[in-house]
């Protein structure tokens, strides 16, 4: 198997399936309990946070969920609305996580519905234009809340995330800044007032994701109970996946070496073959991820015969199956392009071989496919 695949989700590290296994067989108590158990139990989570926080912005608490989708809603969802602008104003852009996209629709509604003048700006990248410095210049007072992606999940393209929250935070610093770091965290530095994570994205296990929350910012729960996580978020905590989490995190390393060398390679393979424009829909990407299509073929035919042949790849977010993707109409990809587009992100675990042998399954099924 070629799994080239792993912005949907990775391959959970050694470490983190022997922190999970060790926890779930021997320290499975709930952390709430006050026997020496639940103690125990208590001082991995805490050592977990401890580590997870440590790649983080200091001056700043991790609420354990259940992902990123919890933790982008939490944050969305979770922040007070204002009473004192004239405007219930909202920036973000187009090329955000539907986990991101429709809380903002939802919290634009509620803004509506409580009479205030809603509005949500969602700006697209332009060639030629800073991106951050068209969101900056984008926030003025009016503005309560910014939300923007470290890494877009389906082309891999950067954002500087520090410069937009330094600029913002300097000028408007009531303004309150989310980050959505699910593909960027331990990839590209990250800041904001409110950050999410998750991580089977990092080589930890599906189930548990955090989101960072900066001193004195304030958010309100979505999920109530029983009070655990100060009452942001209750539900008895799963020591084990975040015990798994907490490894992953300490484990991960990135080699942009060795992701270029990768992508150098396939695009010396793929240079000059009809219809393959490898670069055209990522630009300024994390070299982990690429996005191209293939002219005359649909991607959902590809994937189809690469998986046959034990290749794995996406047509985009595997959180938008079956629908057009507006990230890369937002990168200015006409529809068709789109409907013919690929996403090949990489782990420390792919080789060379391996995309050599993409790139010949692939140019085999296009000719085969356009005749």
């Amino acid at each position: 198997m070629i799994y080239f695949d792993n912005a949907a989700s990775t391959k959970p590290a050694d470490e983190a399936t022997a922190a999970f296994n060790a926890v779930i067989s021997s320290h499975y108590a709930n952390a709430s309990s006050l026997h020496k158990g639940g103690i125990e139990a208590e001082k991995i989570i805490t050592a977990a946070k401890k580590t997870i926080l440590s790649r983080l912005p200091s001056g700043g608490d991790l609420i354990f969920t259940s992902g990123g989708t919890e933790s982008n809603n939490l944050a969305v969802l979770g922040i007070p609305q204002p009473r004192s602008y004239e405007q219930c104003k909202i920036i973000t852009t187009a090329l955000e996580h539907p986990s991101v996209a429709e809380p903002v629709g939802e919290l634009e509604k509620r803004c509506f519905s409580e009479g205030s003048s809603a509005s949500v700006l969602r700006l697209s990248p332009a060639k030629g234009q800073s991106f951050e410095d068209r969101i900056i210049s984008a926030v003025d007072k009016d503005v309560f809340f910014l939300s923007v992606m470290a890494v877009n999940n389906e082309t891999g393209f950067i954002i500087d995330t520090p410069k937009i929250y330094d600029a913002v935070k300097r000028k408007f610093p009531n303004c309150i800044v989310h980050t959505d770091a699910v593909q960027g965290f331990l990839k590209v530095p990250v800041d904001g007032d409110l950050i999410s994570l998750s991580a089977h994205k990092i080589h930890g296990l599906k189930g548990v994701g955090g989101l960072f929350v900066r001193e004195k910012v304030r958010i309100n729960p979505q999920i109530r109970g029983g009070g655990q996580q100060g009452g942001l978020r209750s539900g008895t905590e799963p020591t084990e996946l975040i015990a798994a989490f907490g490894a992953a995190v300490e484990n991960y390393s990135y080699s942009r070496t060795h992701f270029i060398e990768l992508s150098e390679r396939l695009s010396q393979l793929l240079e000059g073959f009809d219809g393959v424009n490898f670069k055209l829909n990522s630009r300024d990407n994390l070299p982990s991820i690429i996005n191209f299509s293939v002219k005359g073929v649909k991607s959902e035919i590809l994937l189809h015969e690469l998986a046959q042949n034990g290749i794995y790849v996406s047509s985009g977010s595997a959180c938008a199956r079956n629908k057009k993707s507006k990230a890369l109409i937002a990168f200015g990809v006409s529809e068709k392009d789109a409907d013919s587009a690929i996403r090949l992100s990489f782990s420390h675990e792919n080789t060379t071989e391996e995309a050599e042998k993409f790139a010949l399954t692939l140019k085999a099924a296009v000719s085969r496919f356009r005749r």
